[in-house]
């Protein structure tokens, strides 16, 4: 929905509509163990210290005096001194702690130097950044410019690092600081550059980003010469036969399966592989894990989930030599493994609901696109044919209506990503539209970075910015369907696309009265105050009449008619609710002309449609003269021929399983990407991949249940010496549980996690573009805290959920094969205070007073069943002492508090009593069950295993794979 009037209108209706929940209170913390995970490995006794020493320490230590009168500041600074300096259980990872560290300037260490920059940060630079610069900068401010201006250059790193006259030009990480931002602002007269035009808002806003990224650059000065254009091939004239030689050009072909020393240790020849690269760096693998590790391992790695009590017990039980293989088969046959592995696959696709950019335009529609993918990973459709779809679905033949809505709903890949609607020149907002297709497609299906050929030939890699362009025409000669409405703040409006009518297809979700009625009253509100605001417009002159702000009413009116007119009066979705997003041919078939500097101004000659030279070879068909050629680019990028679909795609399998690629760059294959680790085999996965009709199940199980896989996380110092960084994979790495597993776990054991899917999304109830923060709708609806699993969650660019932007979610603007993976103390702080997580471990409480009853031994069974269900064993002696010694602390800790006043109570004056601390954690125990009826203050128990439980969740053991 619009921004602005709309939202004041509806922020105003609020306080119309019966039953509208209240805000969510703010919780002080009652959690005993903060924990700041590593990938360092731990060492044999940190388990029982991970648990037993924070349970009664950390608390009579620390949290108890917040009890007592303290306050949520003192948490959240005792947080972060502990975060920076405890050892107790997991110490920080040293770069992190230098990486906090100032350089005494003002800049982050990790900012400047030789510091490594990440594949995302680097096509930021090559794609946004050297452009602004070479096309606005480098004539006054390069090595090369007749006369240097300010001393200062910025065709190097150094360069702006160093700075001019005014000192370094940059702050990393601080626009707002940083001289170069205050220039093209133009904020300062005397400042402004460049000096004759002002730059595009758009490139602003990417130099913004840039400098709030930390201002990665990846140019650097070698023999002497400056890098100004980037390092290239011999002199960007390719021999392309020659540049077919490159490992990941040439098609993968099976190798031979070799014969380590070890006969006997492998269970088939992923393990051969694996274990000849061992042999050959004098390294031995590790013992196996135990079998509750291992089913740990497994189930959280195909359904994201924690294997529950009963299913460890069964599979301990279980001697037969299928065991193993009844486990996963079991799991790859689950509706969770889709919603496992449909999520890796929207970190691909840039998935989210809204454009992001400017005005942050929100897709109502988007979510047909995740459950495809879903449903598409649960049916183990074929890949090579999962990609065809979601590139020329709409060209392709289909059997049914039913097949026809998949092929239509598969398109909308192309049409997810993020947009600047609000573009005044619709020539550059469809360039950057099939900019932004071109890398999607590119890098998350074949592992190129060609969009960095947009502006000139690629600095790294054999592709003539004519390829680029040859790709651009096929898209340039489509339709994107995003579906917005038109208005003030959206310049840029589509249709959508209608689905089949005999389509037997989800219409979404129904619409709340309360929603509805939100909706209504904003809706005429704005009616009344537009005609108003005409009326008082007559027999004034035109300069006085403010007709902007009417148009703006007035396309608010029409944003919000839009909603309703998908859903009836009873709140149920129409026939307007059957479309998608999606792709479908263009009127006009293109050649696109290169642009020079990719300046939409400046176009040079057009050439032919196709794909890149260096892969293509003779599989690259002719391009039609009546469609756009996706169907073409489809098969091609699809076909088994193709040197990096399948090798790119069993990386990523791989990657998920062993928390690290064969190709450590999974979304660069090319020369600036990081060479495997394993060639030979990443092309027999590759090959065995196609070999098995594309199956990503048959995959994931071979890998699964291989030696490999099932290797202990133990240390070994011989081992470690020689291969710190478990390249050569002699035992498990440790890895941390991704944002939407630490939230579904803490969900399914608080017994709480709803497993059915939903029927659409919340985001399907708005419309239109938002401004700031001030869209009421938008926010009411992001409140919905209904346990569902993570992946159905709304993700809104720029409003990713807190639970899941915590952990290191990933960026849905940008391709993301390999998500981040930091330890910063934001993390403890949320699983302290955040009120999801208080409520989770108050359900998570209930529940092992539910399973286990009242009777002599109940304190250490619900101890047991409460470590059972969130750490996947039972307790050790140590643990079960320290965790009762914990509970009797806390609630003693509780009664003696109870006959006290704080501070300025009875007898203030006019000031209110203030409330006793067992009187504030009553009713802090009632916000956090959402019920508004108060916990009785004479039952600390509940509040005792409570807190006993969520200390559980802020374990460095519950979210990490060993």
């Amino acid at each position: 929905m619009c921004g602005g009037l709309a939202d004041d209108a509806i922020a105003t209706a609020q306080s119309d509509v019966p039953g509208r929940p209240s805000s969510a209170p703010t919780h002080s913390p009652l959690a005993t163990d903060v924990t700041v995970t590593t990938n360092a490995p731990m060492p044999p006794t940190s388990e029982s210290r991970a648990i037993a020493r924070p349970l009664r320490t950390w608390f009579v230590e620390l949290c108890a005096p917040l009890l007592v009168g303290g306050t949520l500041v003192a948490a959240v600074a005792m947080a972060i001194a502990f975060a920076a300096s405890s050892s107790a259980s997991t110490p920080l990872d040293d770069a992190m702690q230098s990486e906090m560290q100032d350089d005494g300037d003002g800049m982050m260490s990790g900012a400047s130097g030789d510091a490594p920059i990440s594949e995302r940060e680097r096509q930021f630079f090559e794609k946004k950044i050297r452009p602004i610069l070479v096309a606005n900068c480098y004539s006054c401010h390069s090595a090369e410019a007749e006369r240097i201006r300010g001393d200062l250059v910025l065709d190097t790193r150094d360069g702006w690092m160093t700075g001019g006259a005014s000192g370094p030009s940059i702050v990393p990480g601080d626009p707002d600081k940083s001289v170069l931002i205050q220039a093209v602002r133009w904020a300062d007269e005397d400042l402004a550059m460049p000096p004759k035009r002002k730059l595009k808002d758009e490139d602003i806003a990417a130099l913004e980003e840039w400098v709030r990224m930390g201002a990665p650059d990846p140019r650097v000065v070698t023999t002497g010469a400056i890098d100004s254009e980037g390092p290239a091939l011999a002199g960007k004239s390719w021999d392309i036969e020659i540049a077919r030689d490159f490992w990941s050009f040439k098609a993968p072909v099976k190798p031979k399966v070799p014969s380590p020393a070890n006969a006997t240790w492998s269970f088939g020849d992923v393990d051969r592989f694996v274990l000849a690269s061992m042999e050959a760096h004098d390294l031995k693998p590790v013992g196996d894990a135990s079998k509750r590790t291992w089913i740990r391992r497994v189930t959280f790695d195909l359904t994201g989930l924690p294997p529950t009590p009963e299913e460890i017990e069964a599979f301990e039980k279980d001697k037969t030599p299928t065991a193993y293989e009844r486990v996963v088969d079991r799991l790859l046959a689950s509706p969770a493994f889709g919603e496992r592995w449909g999520r890796h696959w929207l970190d691909v696709a840039r998935y989210a609901e809204s454009s992001g950019k400017e005005n942050n335009v929100l897709y109502p529609h988007a979510w047909r696109y995740r459950d495809y993918v879903i449903a598409s990973f649960n049916a183990d459709k074929p890949f090579d044919i999962f990609l065809r779809e979601q590139i020329a679905g709409d060209l392709l033949p289909a059997a049914n209506p039913n097949d026809r809505a998949e092929n239509l709903v598969a398109t909308a890949y192309l049409a997810i990503g993020p947009k600047s609607h609000n573009q005044q020149n619709p020539r550059q907002f469809y360039a950057d539209v099939v900019d932004e297709q071109i890398d999607t497609v590119t890098q998350g299906m074949l592992g190129l970075t060609v969009a960095c050929a947009r502006c000139h030939d690629h600095k790294f890699d054999p592709i003539p910015q004519a390829d680029y362009y040859a790709m651009a025409g096929i898209f340039a000669s489509t339709a994107t369907q995003f579906g917005t409405v038109q208005s003030p703040g959206n310049r840029r409006a589509s249709s959508l696309i209608a689905l089949p009518d005999e389509a037997d297809v989800v219409a979404g979700p129904t619409m709340s009265q309360q929603v509805r009625t939100l909706i209504e009253r904003g809706q005429e509100r704005l009616t009344a105050e537009a005609d108003e605001a005409m009326k008082a417009a007559e027999g004034k002159p035109r300069e006085q009449v403010n007709n902007f702000r009417i148009a703006q009413q007035r396309a608010q009116v029409r944003t919000l008619e839009s909603i309703l007119e998908r859903f009836d009066e009873n709140g149920r979705p129409t026939i307007e609710n059957r479309v998608t997003m999606g792709a479908l041919d263009g009127q006009k078939i293109l050649e696109a002309p290169i642009l020079q500097r990719g300046e939409i101004d400046k176009p040079l000659e057009r050439v032919p449609r196709g794909f890149v030279q260096v892969i293509s070879g003779e599989a690259s068909p002719s391009m039609p003269s009546d469609a756009s050629g996706r169907r073409e680019l489809a098969d091609w990028i699809a076909s088994p021929s193709n040197p990096l679909t399948a090798r790119v795609w069993a990386n990523r399998v791989w990657l998920h399983l062993f928390g690290k690629g064969l190709v450590p760059t999974p979304d660069n294959f090319g020369h600036s990407g990081v060479p495997p680790t394993h060639p030979e085999l990443l092309d027999w996965l590759a090959v065995r991949l196609v070999e098995g009709t594309w199956s990503t199940k048959a995959l994931v199980r071979e890998l699964v249940l291989s030696r490999t896989y099932r290797l202990d996380s133990a240390h070994d110092d011989k081992n470690a010496e020689k291969d710190p960084d478990i390249v050569w994979l002699w035992r498990m790495p440790n890895r941390r549980l991704e944002a939407e597993a630490i939230r579904d776990a803490m969900l399914a054991a608080a017994g709480t996690l709803d497993r059915t899917p939903p029927s659409g999304s919340v985001i399907n109830f708005a419309e239109g573009g938002l401004r700031g923060d001030n869209n009421r709708l938008l926010q009411q609806l992001l409140t919905d805290n209904r346990p569902l699993r993570s992946v159905y969650m709304p993700i809104v660019r720029d409003r990713v959920p807190d639970s899941l932007g915590v952990f290191d979610f990933a960026e849905p603007s940008f391709v993301v094969g390999d998500r981040d993976e930091t330890n910063v103390a934001t993390q403890a702080l949320y699983l302290m205070n955040d009120p999801g997580v208080v409520g989770a471990a108050d359900a998570f409480a209930a529940r092992l007073v539910h399973d286990v009853p009242d009777s002599r031994n109940a304190e250490g069974e619900r101890i047991r069943r409460a470590f059972e269900l969130t750490l996947g064993r039972a307790p050790s002696g140590a643990e079960v002492t320290a965790s009762k010694e914990f509970l009797d602390d806390f609630k003693k800790a509780l009664v003696a508090d109870g006959g006290k006043e704080t501070a300025g109570s009875a007898g203030s004056g006019d000031a209110p009593r203030q409330r006793r601390p067992r009187e504030r954690l009553a009713e802090r125990a009632a916000e956090r069950r959402g019920d508004g009826q108060g916990r009785s203050s004479n039952d600390p128990d509940a509040l005792a295993w409570s807190a006993f439980c969520q200390s559980l969740f802020q374990t460095a053991e519950f979210r990490t794979l060993n």
